[in-house]
This record gives C-alpha cells, structure tokens and sequence, in this order.
C-alpha cells in the first residue's frame, strides 16, 4: 500500500477527503451509467482511505485523557469514511496523535477494502428504486456489496483476532461498519446522521417525546425579551422525522423550516435540537423492551456520543416508594439477554461518577429539593433490566426473591442495555426513571392512573434530563469520557 506521511492534522485530513470524494465520485459515476442500461466494460471498485501510524515510544500525554494516544509501541491503522461528516472528530483524533507522539507521523493512503456501492451513494439514496429486474441481478456483478464480514463488532467487544501483518486498530468501527450504521440510523429514526448532536437522551414513552417537541419548538419562537433570546441562541435548529428542519427565529433567518415530515412514523422517532457545534440535545423514543435499546444504540454508537441518557418510566419495588419518585441507577441487574455475547453476565457495569453527579444535582436544581429532603423524592439503587415485559405474570415467589436478594429499587426493560453497551462502546451513560407502577404493592398501571401521572410528571422528568445534559456539557468531554470505560490496550481513537 503506498502512503502519504503527515505531521500536519489538516493537510492529512484533506488528503482523505480527497481520496473520499475521488473514489465515491467514481463509484456515483459509474453507477450512474450502469442506470441508463450501459453496461460496464469491467468491474467498477474503488476503495476507502486508510490512516497508519507505527510509533516505537512510549507517548508523551496529559495521563487523565482515557484516548488519544497508543497504548504501547507498534503499527496501528483504521479504514475511514465520510469526511465531510466526521471531519472535527477526525481532525481532533489525528492532532492529539500527533501531539501525544511527536516521533511519529501519519500515513494517509487507499486501503484494500473496497466502498459497497450502496455506501458511496450516501443515505438519501434508494438504489434498488430504479432499476430493471436485470440490472439488480447483475448489479453485483460490477459493483462491490456490503460485506459483513468486515463490519462485525469484534474491536469493540474486546474479542478481535489480528491477521499475520495486520495492524492493530486505531478505531472501535471498521469504515463499512460505520456507513452500515449511517443507513441504518435513517431506517430507523427517521432523520440522517448529520443532525445528531453528541448528547442523546433515550425514552420509552411518546409522552416525553411530545413534551421534547413542544419545548424544541418554543426555543425556535422569536423571544420578547433579550435574555430570553440570548438563551436560545444556543440553539440553532429544531429537526424533526423526514429531516424537517425549523430554524431558530433569534438567529435572523430568512426561512422559517425547510422539508417535510416524515408522513408514516419511523419506529424510533428521533427529535434534535442542535447546536451549532454539534453538542445539543438528540432525544429518541426507542419504544419498550431490549431489543430496541440495543439496535439503536449498536447504531448511534459510530458516532460517538459524549453522553447516553435513558429518561423513561419504571416499576417501583419498595413500598416506601410513590408513584412520580425518581431512580437513579447506580448498577443493574441484566435479566435482558441481549448483550450476554458481547458483554458476558460476570463483567461490571460501573456507574460513572460525572454522569451520576450531573443527574442528582439536576434534580435538586429542578425539584428545590437538597440533600437530606431530596431522599423524599429519589433513590439511588440497582434497577433491574428484563426482557420480559408480563414479569408480572410470573410465579410470584420468583422474581421478589430475586429483586431482593439483589436489593433492585425499580424494575424496566431498557436500561440495563444502554448501559451496557455504552460500556461495550466506550461511550458515557446514565439513568434516571420514574416510578410509574409498583405491582409488587397493588399499584398496576391502569389507563386512567396513567393519563393523570403522565400530565403531572413528564414535564419535571424531561427538564430534569435536559438541565443535567448541561451541566455535563460544561464539564468538557474531556473530562466525562471516562478512563474507567478503556480496556488494558485500548484503540486511541475517542
């Protein structure tokens, strides 16, 4: 493989932009012909740009950084894609190696792994749409498919296998695997990946997804005074599913919203409120159960988020508890199955002390409550995560003897999954649920007991979310992507 070698961050991350647009132009190019009927004289292929480094030293770093530097000496090297979307994360990943090995020097150049054609036409583009019968059976013919067998989570997982001559990762995703996320994450949401923001709140109720879509859409209105518009300066644009964009009126723009939304609902509705540096508020309604949480999560992982919270509704198990009391996770019992895999039953999924400091001061910020009197309204304890949603329904001997040998506070079908894959992907996470039911005690959820805690309580819960998602923020996320998440040798990348 020939290289270019860098020691400048911006000319090597415009060396893989050119290499990006080059090679997806080719692609777009040819299969624009091959759509006209013309077949081609050979295979269409090109590939995605590789970033190298092979340091001897030990790095020169600042020890409190959990990335951005290599582990031990040695070769090390990634396959990377979509420049034009990832560009202030690549560019902070290639100055911190730089900074933190000043003996080495980045080697940008075409790796051997070919861009399927579905991934070099980009998310807003149906392939197959309008094509004859012939041309999709002889569309793999000319072009490169998708290959899952250069997409598995294997790096991530801590599981991966180097070939002989094979460099060690740089980064937790593979290129392929990436864009593989970027279609997906429009399958299901509704919205592409450029309007994500790096903080993103999980629900499992639409309740907290109206409330979100109504404050969203408060802070786009023109402000009557001046502080109040300064306030939401901090935010640019409001998105919504079909990529229906409304920009914020205290920011002088010419049009009002742009595009349409989305006329059948996606199957987690996702809702930003962005920031003009990408650090707003993504919140998506995952639905109920594990499966969910960790489909959506396996795909918002590529983009590397600086913090996961679940914001969603609970069964409450201690008598002590009312319905509208708040838990904050500090462990979790997964009865939830899905990622034993990927994350076996014996690794710990340990709270995160700036996650777990930002929820209970947000509380206390909320609520008025400190201290001592906050316990009237909060408990902090172990939720326990099921994948069954009719618990209820068991042999009831069984799960109070295991609820209390655990000593479980609060029982739901999601949280335990965000937890542990943000674990699995290195990413910040927490939980704060609501106490909605409390069946071990006679208090089922019934539709009229509901409706009447859903209007009292979905509004102080989501603030709750909203005003601790600040406080994380200004700590820098320096500081929240925790050392406690990196493994023995870890990949620099963040």
């Amino acid at each position: 493989m020939t290289t270019k070698s860098f020691r400048d961050a911006e000319k090597a991350l415009g060396w893989v932009r050119e290499i990006y647009n080059t090679n997806t132009q080719y692609l777009r190019d040819g299969f624009a012909e091959f759509s006209k009927g013309k077949w081609p004289d050979a295979r269409i292929s090109a590939n995605y740009p590789f970033l190298g480094i092979t340091t001897r030293k030990a790095p020169v770093m600042d020890n409190r950084l959990s990335f951005g530097f290599l582990s031990r000496p040695g070769t090390y090297g990634t396959t990377l894609t979509r420049p034009d979307l990832f560009e202030d994360y690549y560019l902070e990943q290639f100055e911190l190696l730089l900074k933190n090995h000043p003996e080495a020097d980045l080697r940008i150049g075409v790796s051997n792994l070919p861009i399927p054609l579905h991934f070099a036409l980009g998310e807003n583009f149906y392939l197959e749409g309008g094509l004859t019968p012939e041309q999709l059976l002889r569309q793999p013919e000319f072009f490169d498919q998708p290959n899952l067998a250069v997409m598995d989570d294997t790096i991530p997982s801590g599981t991966h296998e180097l070939r002989p001559g094979e460099p060690r990762p740089l980064a937790l995703f593979t290129a392929p695997r990436v864009d593989l996320s970027l279609q997906r994450l429009k399958h299901y949401t509704g919205t592409t990946a450029e309007h994500f923001q790096k903080f993103v709140m999980f629900t499992n109720y639409p309740f907290y997804v109206d409330e979100f879509i109504r404050r969203g859409h408060e802070m786009m209105e023109r402000a009557k005074d001046a502080q109040t518009a300064e306030e939401r300066r901090q935010y640019t644009a409001f998105v919504e599913p079909g990529n229906f964009i409304t920009h914020n009126a205290n920011l002088d723009h010419h049009v009002k919203t742009e595009g349409e939304r989305q006329a059948r609902a996606p199957q987690m509705p996702t809702y930003h409120l962005k920031r003009a540096d990408g650090t707003g508020i993504t919140l998506i309604n995952i639905g109920i159960g594990p499966s969910n949480a960790k489909t959506i999560t396996d795909h918002v992982a590529v983009l590397r988020s600086h913090t996961w919270l679940m914001l969603g509704h609970c069964a409450g198990l201690r008598n002590s508890q009312k319905l509208g009391d708040y838990v904050l996770a500090h462990a979790y019992v997964r009865d939830d199955n899905v990622l034993d895999h990927a994350v076996p039953l014996w690794v710990p999924i340990p709270a995160l002390s700036e996650i777990q400091i930002a929820l209970e001061n947000a509380v206390s910020d909320v609520t008025g409550l400190d201290d001592y009197e906050k316990k009237m309204v909060m408990r902090t304890g172990t939720v326990a995560t099921v994948s069954d949603r009719n618990w209820e329904l068991w042999e009831q001997s069984v799960p109070i003897k295991r609820l209390s040998q655990c000593r479980a506070v609060a029982l739901d079908m999601e949280s335990a999954t965000i937890a542990a894959n943000g674990f699995r992907f290195r990413v910040p996470y927490g939980t704060l649920l609501c106490v909605s039911d409390k069946p071990l005690h006679g208090q089922l959820k019934l539709p009229g007991m509901a409706d009447k805690f859903y209007r009292e309580q979905v509004d102080q819960h989501l603030k709750i979310g909203l005003v601790a998602m600040e406080k994380i923020r200004a700590l820098g996320y320096g500081r929240v992507h925790s050392r406690k998440l990196r493994s023995f040798s870890e990949v620099a990348f963040q």
